[in-house]
């Protein structure tokens, strides 16, 4: 194998699995895989663990090239809000001048076409898996940054476009797409915190307050060794009384295909949950921009009772 088919294939291993870029920084532009351009599409369905591609919808809505800022090379990991009556989806944007993920948004009036608007968070570390949510009339976020060697919270000083960094919730070690709820009058945090091991760890949190002091449960690691059911894959949802998370499935390939657990039991000293019938909620469709892999999901029930989701795939 030449040197330049051996530099591409590591960028693409680092693109891919979210490490640290450093020496992808240094490769030439361009260097990112087909295999590693993920692009963003909308489902839809009447549950959140039973959801297609929208027959409305032209999938991808989303993609490297809606991006008019920076020379990206994908976009993935999207959350949305729906605030007043305009969808606002927020996601990672691969700059590949920088070799960094940076966080983008998109708007829409009825979340089926969407249209990019611009880069909104940049840091001099990686940044993906904008987690936002709003918390008594305001915005906050808690993008992927494990190159910080920490969990941070963002709040918008004017949303959607301004964020300023507010604090860590955790620090020390290496979290991987944390995903926030809140339940029983209390904050719960799940991170996977074993990236060099194909991603195989979850470890959950809990606080009172939302910037703490967050402590760690006492059956953490809820997962250990299996990569399979451990890294988050989307927001964590309460439906009345249930609770659903999302999980990545990186048992054979980083980012393949996602199931869907129920937490059946929940205090800060207990923990059960189940894996839910039917739960592969998204698997590759075998050609297109969703082919070979998908990996994140974030559903909203609307008006009709019928469920909608940004989800990401890569051909």
């Amino acid at each position: 194998m030449s040197l330049l088919k051996k530099n591409l294939k590591y960028l693409h291993f680092l693109l891919v699995n979210s490490l640290p870029v450093s020496i992808a920084r240094r490769l030439p532009l361009g260097g990112v895989t087909k295999k590693a351009r993920w692009s963003i599409g909308i489902y839809a369905g009447q549950s959140p663990v039973e959801l297609t591609s929208d027959k409305r919808v032209k999938n991808p809505v989303l993609t490297r090239r809606d991006v008019s800022d920076v020379r990206a090379a994908f976009v993935a990991d999207p959350f949305m809000l729906k605030v007043r009556s305009t969808w606002f989806m927020f996601f990672e944007v691969l700059n590949q001048k920088t070799g960094r993920g940076e966080i983008g948004f998109a708007t829409s009036e009825d979340a089926i076409k969407w249209k990019y608007q611009q880069i909104i968070l940049a840091e001099p570390f990686h940044l993906s898996y904008p987690y936002v949510f709003e918390w008594m009339d305001e915005y906050y976020m808690i993008p992927e940054t494990h190159e910080a060697g920490a969990i941070r919270l963002y709040k918008a000083s004017k949303f959607p476009q301004e964020w300023s960094f507010v604090g860590d919730l955790l620090s020390g070690s290496l979290f991987l797409d944390a995903s926030i709820f809140r339940y029983a009058d209390k904050w719960w945090l799940f991170a996977e915190t074993n990236p060099q091991q194909r991603f195989d760890t979850l470890r959950l949190y809990y606080a009172n307050e939302l910037l703490g002091p967050w402590l760690e449960h006492p059956k953490s690691p809820i997962i250990q060794d299996n990569a399979q059911i451990a890294r988050p894959g989307g927001r964590v949802l309460r439906i009345d009384d249930r609770i659903i998370r999302y999980t990545q499935d990186c048992q054979y390939e980083y980012g393949t295909q996602l199931r869907a657990f129920e937490i059946t039991e929940l205090s800060t000293t207990s923990y059960q949950e189940q894996e839910i019938e039917k739960s592969l909620v998204l698997t590759p469709t075998g050609s297109g921009w969703n082919g070979a892999g998908m990996h994140h999901i974030d559903p909203h029930c609307i008006n009709n009772g019928t469920w909608i989701a940004c989800v990401d795939g890569r051909g």
